[in-house]
């Protein structure tokens, strides 16, 4: 089968993913270690690959094990709520470096098994990587950056498909962690569910060597 390596695995819409993919690939789960990830990995019997996204030497050390990639999924990701003025320029440094720089480093360090497979990358961006929310400055900074890394990969890269994937807000922890901020109650209704998130990005990654999605938008549906 073909190999998959998921950044973010350990919970949420990372293990959502890796659920997703277990039926027709051999997966990598991608995180801190931690017992979450070991649970996960346990689940699918795929190995661990302990990952620290603000560890450029560590990303580099750990891709030169695979020859080969068919898919990489980028899901790990950081917010700190807070508006323009709440934020802190320590915030915005630790949101782009495991963001951006933490996903283009991962990204450069496993091109040449991703180009041996001609393979995939797909981003888990946000609807703020494509309209800023209120509330999540540096977050939907980090995520227009994103989207921008990803096409620029796709024009540079032509012979890997590169998707993005712009889901709406999701039942997940850093969702109950935006909704404390905003004050509200927290109703799981309201959210896509990670399940829903992740079987989209598998019919993505499962696209007919024929296609190439390049963009995908999804939105909970009002209740």
């Amino acid at each position: 089968m073909p190999t998959a390596l998921i950044t973010g695995a350990s919970r949420g819409l990372g293990a959502a993913i890796a659920a997703a993919l277990a039926p027709t690939h051999t997966l990598l789960l991608a995180g801190r270690p931690s017992a979450d990830l070991d649970a996960v990995a346990e689940r699918f019997g795929a190995p661990t690959w302990p990952l620290e996204l603000t560890d450029a030497d560590s990303i580099e050390a750990s891709a030169e094990v695979l020859a080969e990639l068919d898919v990489l999924v980028h899901c790990a990701g950081v917010a700190y709520p807070g508006r323009v003025a709440e934020s802190t320029p320590e915030e915005w440094r630790a949101t782009l470096e495991v963001n951006v720089v933490g996903a283009v480093a991962l990204t450069l360090a496993l091109l040449p098994a991703l180009r041996a497979a001609r393979g995939q990358v797909v981003f888990i961006n946000s609807g703020s990587g494509r309209n800023p929310s209120p509330g999540l400055a540096s977050y939907s900074a980090s995520k227009f950056a994103l989207r921008a890394f990803a096409e620029s990969l796709r024009a540079d890269e032509p012979t890997l498909r590169v998707s993005t994937v712009y889901p709406g807000r999701i039942d997940t922890d850093m969702q109950r962690d935006l909704t404390a901020y905003e004050g509200r109650d927290y109703d799981p209704a309201r959210f896509l569910k990670p399940e829903t998130v992740a079987q989209i990005v598998a019919d993505v990654v499962t696209t007919p060597p024929d296609g190439d999605v390049h963009e995908v938008v999804v939105r909970p549906r009002p209740r």
